[in-house]
């Protein structure tokens, strides 16, 4: 006899405020918060402290990212870009192209050596401190010493070796064994430590990650970027060849626009501008149209596969820093944020691909992204490396105002299948009806790549109307790989009552109404 199962995860409910997140830990953190009487903003914060401890493959202050904040008063809807961008002295010629595709999501031909993708010279300037803090000051009501007290209690306790942890530690070993502070910190003899026995818990020390972040509560958020951290970071790049200087910490700057916004299926979406996934999700749903009803059948399906390609056409042959004038170009962690007053947030952070440049600076414990990966290393290209430049972002958090008031914050992690999940997660909340846990438990197709990717479970008929026009694989939602993205949503209706979801495959993922974390 053959035995399956079918992991999923049930609608989170309550009163008040909510936190989704991707660790269950962080997000009971930044319920607390909420308990305790903070904003939303507060909560989103701790929580993406949090995660860079308890989760660092995915997120971390070595990384960088983009938010959206809506006030439940006023209705004013800011953004803020705190993304990484590449040092100032770059030299592209440090990135011969190599015969081959990349093997990644992006297809774009190899670097020789993977530079662009693992190493020092795959590490871009981080935008996480500098955004979260200046978030927290803006828009916060705790103080930045306050949002960093619980990360700093779980990078004390050292990180968690799980099965989990185990999985994630042993797909990129051989990766993390090419910088020696990596493979000390989180390997055991070169392999993932072994998960504890019955009633014993296994943790790996963090280095001198506590220090640092005790070092920013006591000292400011500047310390990363003109302190002592800045010449921890810089001395050990500089001893590994890299080019990142105390210049390009010191002059970073996150940015504050206002979102893009679009009125569709009855809901008013509001999404990041820029060099992210927004522009692009909003060319989608343009295409796709703000009418239906009913349970999203192959027809559907297939228009929503056309939209996605196309946007995805016009997205990477003509976004990027170096795009024209006139033109808006369009493993990560997102949380997704409602309190009590309404004030929304939705926040995705990234170290890139999973423990970023696999590098960890020894003096500071801090794990740096690979955000030269997500440059284009063909020249003369809109996306074309840089020095100095913004590289083009798949994050995209969105919040909707829906149509019988209220406010939905939705994200994912899951580089470029981002955008097509959320089309798809907007599309069955808005047009079909579905609530949270629905939504985010039906299943999606995914069109970032050469071919349209199609879960098994979607309706009959779906993948022969779809491969008329495009080359189409079949497969199962899969805890790894990941194939659809790993959405965090949480959702506030009018009448007070809050919802929340998060991806059903993700072990860790949880969704937890502040009532939860009370004291």
């Amino acid at each position: 006899m053959t035995c399956t199962w079918t992991p999923g995860k049930a609608m989170a409910q309550g009163t008040g405020g909510m936190v989704a997140a991707q660790h269950q830990v962080a997000a009971r953190a930044g319920a607390a918060v909420l308990a305790r009487g903070g904003n939303a903003m507060d909560a989103a914060v701790t929580t993406a402290l949090v995660l860079s401890v308890v989760e660092p493959w995915l997120s971390g202050i070595g990384g960088g990212g983009f938010l959206v904040w809506r006030d439940g008063t006023s209705g004013q809807a800011r953004t803020l870009d705190f993304a990484m961008r590449a040092p100032k002295g770059l030299r592209p010629q440090d990135y011969p192209l190599a015969a081959g595709k990349d093997g990644d999501w992006f297809d774009w031909p190899q670097v020789e050596g993977q530079r662009n993708l693992i190493g020092v010279h795959s590490i871009c300037v981080p935008g996480a401190i500098a955004g979260l803090s200046e978030a927290l000051s803006e828009l916060g009501t705790i103080s930045w010493a306050e949002a960093l007290a619980p990360a700093i209690e779980e990078a004390e306790k050292g990180l968690l070796v799980d099965w989990f942890t185990n999985l994630c530690l042993s797909i990129d070993a051989p990766n993390l064994l090419t910088d020696p502070v990596s493979a000390n910190m989180l390997l055991r003899n070169g392999r993932a430590p072994v998960v504890g026995s019955a009633g014993a818990e296994t943790r790996l020390p963090l280095g001198n990650k506590p220090a640092t972040l005790r070092r920013l509560a006591e000292s400011g958020a500047q310390d990363f970027y003109q302190g002592q951290i800045a010449r921890d970071l810089t001395r050990d790049m500089a001893e590994l060849g890299g080019r990142m200087t105390l210049d390009d910490l010191s002059s970073y700057r996150p940015r504050w626009d206002t979102p893009l916004t679009m009125d569709w299926a009855g809901a008013r979406i509001l999404a990041m501008p820029g060099l992210s996934g927004g522009p692009a999700l909003m060319d989608a749903l343009a295409r796709i149209g703000g009418a239906g009803s009913g349970q999203p059948d192959a027809r559907h399906h297939a228009t929503v596969a056309d939209a996605l390609r196309a946007a995805y056409t016009l997205r990477l042959n003509t976004a990027g820093h170096g795009a024209r004038a006139g033109i808006d170009p369009g493993c990560t962690s997102h949380i997704s944020v409602i309190d009590n007053q309404g004030n929304a947030v939705a926040l995705t952070n990234t170290l890139l691909s999973r423990f970023g440049s696999k590098v960890t600076s020894g003096r500071t414990g801090v794990l740096l992204n690979n955000g030269m990966m997500w440059f284009d290393p063909r020249p003369g290209q809109p996306n074309s490396m840089a020095p100095g430049a913004q590289p083009l972002a798949n994050m995209c958090p969105i919040l909707a105002e829906l149509p019988q008031g209220g406010v939905l914050a939705i994200g994912a992690a899951g580089g470029r299948q981002i955008m097509p999940a959320l089309v798809q997660l907007l599309a069955y909340r808005l047009l079909h009806g579905m609530d949270l846990g629905q939504a985010l438990s039906h299943p999606r197709l995914d069109a970032s790549g050469p071919r349209i990717v199609l879960d098994r479970r979607l309706p009959d008929g779906t993948a022969g109307l779809i491969g008329r026009k495009h080359d189409v694989e079949v497969v199962d939602d899969v805890l790894y790989p990941v194939q659809f993205a790993i959405p965090s949503a949480v959702e506030r209706r009018s009448d007070g009552m809050v919802y929340g979801m998060v991806h059903p495959n993700h072990p860790w993922s949880a969704a937890v109404p502040e009532q939860e974390a009370a004291p």
